[in-house]
């Protein structure tokens, strides 16, 4: 064989190896359009010219699957990228599942220290997005731009809302294809002011609330507000809606009272029949530490899914699980409950109680935890880390009703348990108890707002 053909030949095993190769990879076939629509007195989301009906969750990055087995249909991020994936494993993950992404792009913050005054900070940053817009906008997974999430949290700075609005401006000369919107923690009427005379260009508004969402349609009604607008995070109330201890710990929910309320979230709000409402993300599909470990996520650090979880999955298919997770009802310490503020002494030995229950009437499991009071509290969501755990001699922790010897060091303390159903199903509660020698406690912790 003389060394031309050899040439050849080499050159065409070599692409058919590459062909091969990126076969194997997800191929992005091209922008699916999106635009939103006039649908008599209100708007519709058109994907591919069709009324799209999102069913959405912001999404930990691996649960991606999860969320097409339990009927949702989109997801939305936080940003184009982070260390576990790029936006376009993201992105090409999605689609081999069938879904979309209203995909976020970070800006910003004021509240870190970002100063919308600073010209040159400001023209990098629209750079920045440039260069994201132009990595991901023919992917046929994208649905929307997310420009930043809770920029207005705490800012005093009104100039944040003319960035976002030339963010908007350059992605529509860049990606004609998909509408754009800005994720805004809360609203009222200062805000609809904003939004209207500095970031007109916006395609729709995104509105993130929790407990307070049931009010969410008086709030439109009193700011007249007559733009669409999505629901890009809603769940249980936030920790800065609930009731407190004596010491200023956040008291939390069970994980049924949880689900009971994104149930009346949904059924209030999210299926109202609001003409103006292009869709939802429900927060959070997966698991983080924010106050506590169990708070936000309808998931456990462990996997398990919960009640929450288990009524978004009808919401969005109609079915029930075939497999429900257990209920709990009632978590006690020393007999008391968490709104008692419950105080013990060093050492002293304190009885615990959960009533609890399986939908299917079958066996379960119980683990307990004590730990220490988190005492870094950020605010919008900004990463905190894990409690530390505290050994504790406990009899009778695979029962609903141990008893443990209290930690002899003072302060602030959670006891956390976990019902496990065996089949993937968890429940859960915790309550904050407060170690002391008798006479004052220590001032409140200050809660930051949020």
């Amino acid at each position: 064989m003389n060394s031309y053909r050899f040439l050849c030949l080499s050159l065409l095993l070599l692409a058919l190896c590459a062909g091969s190769a990126f076969a194997r990879e997800p191929a992005a076939t091209g922008a699916v359009p999106v635009r939103v629509a006039r649908d008599g007195t209100g708007f519709v989301l058109l994907r591919d010219g069709r009324p799209y009906a999102i069913k959405g969750a912001g999404v930990e990055l691996d649960r991606i699957a999860a969320l097409a087995a339990h009927g949702g249909n989109s997801l939305r991020t936080w940003s184009t990228g982070n260390r576990s994936k790029s936006g376009r494993q993201v992105l090409d993950e999605a689609a081999h599942y069938g879904l979309t992404v209203a995909m976020g792009i970070e800006i910003g913050r004021e509240r870190l220290e970002f100063d919308y005054d600073d010209e040159q900070a400001v023209a990098k940053q629209l750079e920045f997005v440039r260069g994201e817009v132009l990595k991901y906008k023919d992917h046929p997974a994208l649905l929307a731009w997310i420009i930043g999430n809770e920029a207005n949290l705490n800012f005093k700075n009104p100039k944040v809302f003319d960035a976002i609005n030339d963010i908007s401006k350059l992605i529509h000369q860049l990606d004609p294809h998909h509408p754009t919107t800005t994720a805004l923690a809360g609203f009222d009427a200062r805000l609809a002011t904003l939004i209207d005379t500095r970031a007109p260009d916006l395609d729709f508004v995104s509105i993130q609330m929790y407990g307070n969402i049931v009010n969410l349609p008086r709030y439109l009604a009193e700011t007249n507000f007559r733009r669409p607008y999505m629901v890009t995070e809603w769940g249980a109330k936030g920790h800065w809606e609930v009731d407190k201890t004596t010491w200023g710990a956040p008291i939390e929910h069970t994980s049924s009272e949880k689900a009971a309320q994104y149930r009346k979230a949904y059924e209030t709000v999210i299926a109202s029949g609001d003409e103006r409402l292009l869709g939802d993300y429900v927060f959070l599909w997966g698991q983080k530490q924010e106050r506590t470990p169990t708070w936000y996520g309808l998931f456990l650090a462990d996997g398990s899914t919960t009640e929450a979880l288990d009524f978004m999955q009808f919401a969005w298919t109609g079915a029930w699980p075939a497999n429900r997770a257990p209920r709990v009802e009632a978590l006690r310490l020393d007999s008391r409950q968490a709104t008692d503020s419950v105080v013990v002494a060093p050492g002293q030995r304190v009885a615990a109680s959960v009533a609890a229950t399986d939908p299917e009437g079958g066996k379960l499991s119980y683990s307990w935890q004590v730990v220490r009071e988190i005492m870094v509290r950020q605010t919008g969501g900004d990463p905190e880390p894990m409690p530390p755990t505290v050994r504790v001699r406990m009899d009778r922790a695979d029962g609903a009703n141990p008893s443990f010897i209290a930690p002899r060091r003072p302060g602030a303390y959670r006891l956390f348990v976990y019902v496990h159903d065996g089949s993937g199903g968890a429940g859960h509660a915790n309550i904050p108890f407060h170690v002391a020698p008798p006479g004052p406690l220590p001032p409140a912790a200050t809660e930051p707002k949020t």
